[in-house]
């Protein structure tokens, strides 16, 4: 398993797309409000824009990134508009929270920053802390990007790539994922929505682009059962 590397924020933390909550977030938070979810992670939190986003809008929020700098940031916009808000610096292969802790999180371009190994690691991690019937939303590098097929970047393993190029993600891996590896990942969870999205950019007058799963499972008491009633060959 590759070692955790956080982003490097002062390369990223002045840029205005780091600040503004993504188009998502808006539908998870009155989906979530409608659920009656109160305790929402944020999972590799950056800056804080999704942080404050759910503590303004009555959320129990908890920040928590592997980040020194990012959590900082985080901690200082929060106490301006003063917002209360749980912060704790780690690695997601080891979250420090209770089992059944959160009803919701979100982790948006993060738990990809490392290998297949820690992948499975952390969505164990996710499903630990989440209680029955949470829900967390997430996004995958997806092997259509071109990223993925650049022969520059080292091999770390089937799915995963080192990037190295100028910027926050420089030496930081990547894994990347298709959708039969999705649905063998969360094959525990339900799966209520998988979205493969190009996204596009312009950068030294070029067009460029990446594409990414957007994917919402739930914690499902039913799934962990069943998969013990098959791993014991025990049935009800």
């Amino acid at each position: 398993m590759v070692e955790s590397k956080a982003w490097n924020w002062s390369k990223a933390s002045k840029l205005d797309i780091w600040k503004e909550p993504s188009m998502e977030s808006y539908y998870l938070l009155n989906r979530w409000k409608k659920q009656m979810k109160k305790d929402f992670l944020d999972l590799g939190c950056g800056i804080g824009r999704h942080t404050v986003l759910f503590a303004q809008n009555g959320f129990n929020t908890y920040a928590f990134d592997l980040s020194e700098e990012a959590i900082n940031t985080t901690k200082k916009w929060a106490e301006e508009l003063n917002l209360n808000v749980d912060y704790k610096i780690g690695d997601m292969l080891n979250l420090p929270y209770e089992d059944n802790s959160f009803d919701c999180m979100l982790c948006r371009n993060v738990i990809s920053h490392t290998d297949t190994k820690g992948v499975e690691k952390i969505i164990k991690e996710i499903n630990r802390v989440l209680r029955k019937d949470g829900e967390c939303y997430l996004t995958l590098g997806s092997k259509s990007s071109p990223a993925f097929n650049n022969k520059d970047f080292p091999v770390v393993d089937e799915n995963t790539k080192i990037r190295i190029e100028d910027g926050p993600e420089n030496g930081i891996p990547h894994f990347y994922a298709d959708y039969n590896l999705i649905q063998e990942l969360f094959k525990d969870n339900v799966i209520e929505l998988v979205e493969h999205i190009e996204d596009f950019y312009e950068e030294n007058e070029k067009t460029n682009s990446s594409y990414h799963y957007h994917i919402l499972i739930k914690k499902s008491e039913i799934n962990t059962k069943l998969k013990e009633y098959i791993e014991k060959n025990v049935f009800p």
